[in-house]
C-alpha cells in the first residue's frame, strides 16, 4: 500500500490537471503532424498569393460578359485562307493538314505559325478532311474556328462606365456582309467606341471571314447581339445616349454635329438600303457624310470609319 501511495504522490498535476510526464498530453499533440505545407497560392502572406488577389480585383473590376448567343463552330478552308488567319490572330483551335498533302511554302508557314501559337497541328485523310470541311476546297489544309461568344449590350455601356467614358457605341442595320463588319470592328475598336451591336437575325455575324477583316481587334472589343434592334435602341436612349444614324440625306452634316462629346451610339446601315424605316425613325438626329463628287453609297466599313474618325477628333 505504502509502494502505490508513494508512486500516486509523486505525478505531478497541472493547474487544469493534465498530465505532463512522459510522452503523453500536451507533449503527444505538439508531436502531432500539422499536415503538408500550403501551396504558394493558398498562403496570404506568400508574394505569388497576393498577385493573384490582384489579378482577380482587375478582372472583377471589368464589365460581366452575359452571353447572348454563340455561332456555330466553322472551318476556315484553303491554303492561302488558312495562313491569312494565323497571321490575324483568328482564334484558331486546329489546323488539320491531309495526309500526302505537298509540303510548300505556304504549308510549312501555316506550321511555323500554329507551332508558335501552341495551337495543335494534326494529321488526317483527305477523305476526313473533306467530310469535316463539308467539301469544300481545302488544297490538303483547314482550320478550325471555335464557336464566338456575343456580349450582351448593357455590357458595352458598362465598359465605358468602368473606364470612366462617355459611350460610344456602333450599331449596324441590315449589314450581311461579315467583310464589312469585320471592318467596322477594327474602325470601332481603333477610335475608342466600347463596342459593336448587331442584330441576331438577317445580320452578319462574327464569322471567321469578319475575324480575318478586323485584323485582330475581334480579340480587343466586344461584339454583343440583340434580338429587336429598335427596342435596344430606345434602352440606350432611356440610359442617357443620343442615337444618330448615318444617311445620305441626313438633316445634319458630319462636320456639323454636336453631340459628338457625348453619350452617343452610331447607327451604320447596308450599303444598298441604308438604315431601316424604324430604326430611321428611332434616331434623334439623321447625319449625312459630305463628299465632293456624287457616290451611290459608301459601304459600312468605310462610313463606320469616317464618322467614328470625326467624332474622335470631336472628343479630344
Amino acid at each position: 500500500m505504502a509502494g502505490n501511495s508513494q508512486r500516486k504522490g509523486s505525478i505531478k498535476k497541472t493547474g487544469k490537471g493534465n498530465p505532463t510526464a512522459g510522452s503523453g498530453g500536451r507533449v503527444r499533440r505538439g508531436l502531432e503532424g500539422r499536415g503538408p505545407t500550403p501551396k504558394a497560392k493558398d498562403r496570404p502572406n506568400h508574394k505569388v498569393y497576393k498577385q493573384g488577389q490582384k489579378v482577380d480585383k482587375a478582372a472583377a473590376a471589368r464589365p460581366k460578359r452575359r452571353r447572348t448567343g454563340t455561332t456555330d463552330a466553322e472551318w476556315v478552308a484553303g491554303r492561302n485562307s488558312v495562313v491569312e488567319a494565323l497571321r490575324e490572330g483568328v482564334p484558331v483551335t486546329g489546323v488539320y493538314v491531309a495526309e500526302g498533302a505537298e509540303r510548300d511554302a505556304r504549308l510549312r508557314e501555316a506550321f511555323k505559325l500554329a507551332a508558335e501559337g501552341g495551337i495543335n497541328l494534326l494529321e488526317v485523310s483527305r477523305g476526313e478532311l473533306d467530310r469535316m470541311t463539308a467539301g469544300a476546297v481545302h488544297q490538303g489544309l483547314a482550320a478550325r474556328i471555335p464557336p464566338y461568344e456575343y456580349a450582351h449590350p448593357d455590357d458595352l455601356l458598362e465598359l465605358a462606365s468602368a473606364n470612366h467614358e462617355k459611350p460610344l457605341v456602333v450599331v449596324l442595320d441590315q449589314v450581311t456582309d461579315p467583310r464589312n463588319l469585320g471592318a467596322v470592328v477594327r474602325s470601332a475598336a481603333g477610335f475608342g467606341a466600347h463596342g459593336v451591336l448587331i442584330p441576331e437575325r438577317r445580320a452578319a455575324g462574327m464569322t471567321a471571314s469578319a475575324w480575318n477583316t478586323s485584323a485582330g481587334a475581334a480579340d480587343r472589343i466586344p461584339v454583343a447581339q440583340t434580338v429587336n434592334l429598335v427596342r435596344q435602341l430606345k434602352a440606350y436612349q432611356d440610359a442617357g445616349c443620343m442615337v444618330i444614324g448615318l444617311a445620305a440625306d441626313g438633316d445634319v452634316s458630319l462636320p456639323d454635329l454636336d453631340l459628338a462629346d457625348g453619350p452617343l451610339v452610331v447607327v451604320v446601315g447596308s450599303e444598298g438600303s441604308g438604315l431601316s424605316r424604324l430604326v430611321s425613325e428611332t434616331c434623334d438626329q439623321l447625319v449625312s457624310i459630305p463628299m465632293h463628287n456624287q457616290v451611290e453609297s459608301l459601304n459600312a466599313g468605310v462610313a463606320a470609319s469616317v464618322a467614328l474618325y470625326a467624332i474622335s477628333q470631336a472628343r479630344s
